[in-house]
C-alpha cells in the first residue's frame, strides 16, 4: 500500500500564497493521474487540479491563472502552488493518485488545512 503525505497548508491572508506538496512512500508504477481535491465544510469535495503521468494538466475554472500543479515522477512527489488566495479557497486539500486503464489503484493523502483569512 502506498502512503501519500501532504504538507504545506496553513493560514494565509487574502492575496497570499501557499505551496502544497504531496509525497508518496514509494514509487507508483503505471499510468496515473495526480489530483488535488479540496473540501470545505458543508460542501462537496471538488477536484481543483490534476496532472497525468504524461503531463496533461487540468484546472477547475475558479483556480485557473492562480494555481499551478506539477509533479516529479522520479521523486514520487507532486505540488500545488497557490497564488492570489481567496477566502473561498479555504478547505482541506487532499492529494490523490489514481491508476488509469489497466492500473487499478486509488491512493489518498490525509489532507492539509488551508485557511485564507484576514
Amino acid at each position: 500500500q502506498v502512503q501519500l503525505v501532504e504538507s504545506g497548508g496553513g493560514l494565509v491572508q487574502p492575496g497570499g500564497s501557499l505551496r502544497l506538496s504531496c509525497a508518496a512512500s514509494r514509487s507508483i508504477f503505471g499510468t496515473n493521474v495526480l489530483g488535488w481535491y479540496r473540501q470545505a465544510p458543508g460542501k462537496q469535495r471538488e477536484l481543483v487540479a490534476s496532472i497525468s503521468s504524461g503531463g496533461t494538466i487540468n484546472y477547475v475554472d475558479s483556480v485557473k491563472g492562480r494555481f499551478t500543479t506539477s509533479r516529479d515522477n522520479a521523486k514520487n512527489t507532486g505540488s500545488l502552488q497557490m497564488n492570489d488566495l481567496k477566502p473561498e479557497d479555504t478547505a482541506v486539500y487532499h492529494c490523490n493518485v489514481r491508476g488509469i486503464g489497466i492500473w487499478n489503484y486509488d491512493y489518498w493523502g490525509q489532507g492539509t488545512q488551508v485557511t485564507v483569512s484576514s
